[in-house]
């Protein structure tokens, strides 16, 4: 069976979790099926891989409109080239994946890393260029012959989100973690370098700077924790110049009253944020919306205790009271997320992230457990297995 993967991510150029689950997931694919790979940007040198750029005449207009050059390139290829199933990931490849299929008549599946319905903050990024993202992803979700949603939390986001999509289309396959390189690395010279003490309780968080992961509100929180504790913010990549001020400016106030805060902002390289993980004592995931969050399966395989927030998929990685702990939440019921008591949920991140810190060998314990439960659930063996039968009943 040839299957042809469609994704604006692929190594080297991966910035956030769906590029990792489609690094991943091809690779573990090949060992039971003929995988191309068509992705956005720079050409790769690896075989079986294609890359395309924005068209000259599109260079320069809104995201959305540069998104659709490439789909369109992408979907011509796959026409041309031939293949039994086209895969869909995230609404930037969902155009790609719906028009190849239309074009080859062979099934479309799309795996749903977020959804724009409850992203309306993209707004704020691509201007119009949201109403037409939202279109793409409409439309590719209700006409897909299979559609994967990486956690059950995501499941029923989908069904509520597109209500005419039949449920029975819809499948839960979770993202996965790779356990051989996802592991506990210890390398003085990388503290060192990034100013971590490794002698301190840290709360180390790793996510990009968007609304979804509730950045703002774990700064605030930040202030209420104990004096020892160092936190480690391995924040990048924002989403506008507006979020990136908000959050510089609460960092800046941060480091003005207490010691220990340590900002990287750059994308650090898989063994140094190992490294990072490794040498601290927990990690925090606040976000407001996560379907399911590679970054908490990447620290669990680094043996971390998670203290993340009960939304989305966090509940389905977190196992409350053994590998971590869930901060509640009420949320607005708009799209946003955002908590009715911000205030609460923030005291109440707090209090979670200072019960771990101050008990070392209560958090030791939760990290083990952590690991195997990564061990257990997220291989991405399994993760493909799973992947490769819904391409079969397809085709059968």
């Amino acid at each position: 069976m040839r299957v042809d993967v469609i994704s604006r991510e692929y190594p080297p150029e991966v910035y956030g979790g769906a590029g990792v689950h489609v690094a991943e997931l091809v690779k573990s694919l090949r060992s039971h099926l003929d995988v191309t790979v068509r992705c956005f940007g720079a050409p790769r040198s690896e075989e079986g891989v294609f890359a395309y750029g924005i068209p000259t005449e599109l260079e320069g207009a809104n995201p959305s409109l540069t998104t659709l050059g490439v789909d369109l390139q992408i979907a011509e290829a796959i026409a041309a080239a031939g293949t039994d199933v086209v895969h869909s990931h995230t609404w930037y490849a969902n155009a790609a994946g719906r028009l190849a299929s239309l074009l080859a008549g062979v099934p479309h599946v799309v795996t749903a890393h977020s959804l724009e319905p409850l992203r309306p903050w993209k707004a704020e990024q691509l201007g119009g260029g949201y109403r037409i993202s939202s279109l793409i992803e409409k439309d590719a979700f209700e006409s897909a012959d299979a559609v994967i949603a990486v956690s059950g939390g995501m499941r029923r986001d989908i069904l509520r989100s597109y209500p005419a999509i039949d449920e029975s289309r819809v499948s839960v396959v979770y993202n996965g973690i790779d356990l051989e390189t996802w592991k506990p690395h210890y390398d003085e010279d990388v503290l060192r370098r990034h100013g971590i003490d490794a002698s301190r309780p840290t709360v180390v968080f790793v996510g990009r700077i968007t609304r979804q992961k509730g950045l703002p509100y774990l700064l605030r929180a930040i202030a209420l924790l104990p004096e020892d504790v160092q936190v480690v913010l391995c924040a990048g990549a924002p989403d506008t110049p507006a979020i990136l001020e908000e959050v510089s400016s609460a960092v800046r106030t941060l480091q003005q009253t207490r010691g220990g805060i340590v900002w990287i902002d750059e994308i650090l390289p898989q063994p140094q944020l190992a490294a990072v993980l490794t040498a601290a004592t927990v990690f925090v995931c606040p976000s407001i919306y996560e379907p399911l969050g590679i970054v908490n399966l990447e620290a669990m395989a680094c043996g971390l205790p998670v203290v993340g927030t009960a939304t989305g998929g966090i509940p389905e990685v977190v196992d409350d009271g053994v590998t971590g702990l869930l901060v509640p939440i009420e949320q607005l019921q708009d799209g946003t997320g955002t908590p009715t008591d911000p205030d609460r949920f923030v005291a109440d991140l707090a209090r979670a992230l200072t019960e771990v810190v101050s008990d070392p060998v209560r958090a030791a314990a939760m990290g083990e457990a952590g690991r195997a439960r990564a061990e257990a659930e997220f291989s991405w063996g399994r993760i493909a297995a799973q992947t490769a039968e819904i391409y079969r009943s397809l085709v059968r």
